[in-house]
């Protein structure tokens, strides 16, 4: 039974505004804007000196690291969540084609961890002190992202009588807005951990990255319960597991390693080698 108090799904054009042939969406919208406002905030850390590294060598990590992003995300898509259709002849381009949609989280954040590992030689640049305002920043993109999902009425939830359920485009019954609760727990909860991680004194370097990880394996593992499987998958875990919270499990894991092994093996605001300011010519 539906209940009374179903609410709307807001019917919103994935599609921003169109100039000639040119679409532009929200959910690309939403990546420029992330990488623009974390650009402002780790250039106000650079200045408060919490980023060492100089403010022309800032520009240059933001490619990269959207670079990490881009492909990380969508090699992680490919290799985790595509399943091909063996009635279908794919293009061979389509592994890169991320205008077709298809982003994976953990890939992205491999690819970022591989691409600041590079730059971070390259540069001799402090990786673990970048980690972590990188950590501050992130939740912002991921609650664009999420509210992007939102609008394009994908990642849907499972269906639900709860008072908030919606019937989303191409569903008959209430569902979750998963998206939302993805929102709320990779943004501002999110948020609040990482910053609280931040005030704690005498932490070594990459304990806020460490703790980013953790808290978003949680998190995502949390929030899946909530979220409609992906159809192509289903449920690959004891009838029950996804393929997110299995990777979830992954990561969260790995960074509690991390996460102990920085808080007991290192001291505190341990000097990488190497310069303190990076700087590009």
């Amino acid at each position: 039974m539906i209940p009374l108090s179903l609410i709307t799904y807001p019917q919103i054009d994935p599609i921003m505004f169109q100039i000639g042939p040119i679409k532009i969406r929200w959910y690309g919208m939403a990546y420029l804007v992330g990488f623009i406002l974390a650009y402002f905030v780790l250039g106000q850390l650079v200045k408060r000196n919490v980023l060492r590294i100089s403010k022309d060598a800032l520009g240059d990590l933001i490619g990269w690291l959207a670079l990490g992003v881009v492909l990380g995300g969508r090699t992680g898509w490919w290799i985790f969540y595509h399943k091909a259709d063996p009635t279908l002849i794919e293009k061979w381009y389509e592994p890169l084609a991320i205008w077709h949609g298809g982003m994976s989280f953990h890939g992205g954040l491999t690819g970022v961890l591989l691409v600041l590992f590079i730059w971070s030689k390259i540069n001799r640049a402090p990786a673990l002190n970048i980690a972590d305002c990188l950590a501050l920043v992130c939740p912002i993109g991921l609650c664009l992202g999420r509210i992007a999902n939102f609008i394009n009425g994908e990642l849907v939830g499972r269906v639900s009588h709860v008072p908030w359920a919606m019937i989303f485009p191409g569903y008959t019954e209430p569902r979750h807005p998963s998206q939302i609760y993805e929102a709320i727990l990779e943004g501002p909860a999110l948020f609040i951990v990482v910053w609280a991680m931040k005030t704690w004194k005498h932490r070594p370097d990459g304990l806020i990255a460490a703790t980013f990880v953790v808290a978003y394996g949680l998190f995502r593992f949390i929030v899946e319960f909530t979220r409609e499987p992906d159809p192509q998958l289903g449920y690959i875990a004891f009838g029950w597991l996804t393929m997110g919270q299995l990777l979830s499990i992954a990561i969260g894991l790995a960074g509690a390693v991390w996460w102990i092994w920085l808080r007991f093996a290192r001291p505190p605001y341990l000097a990488e080698s190497g310069s303190a300011v990076a700087t590009k010519t």
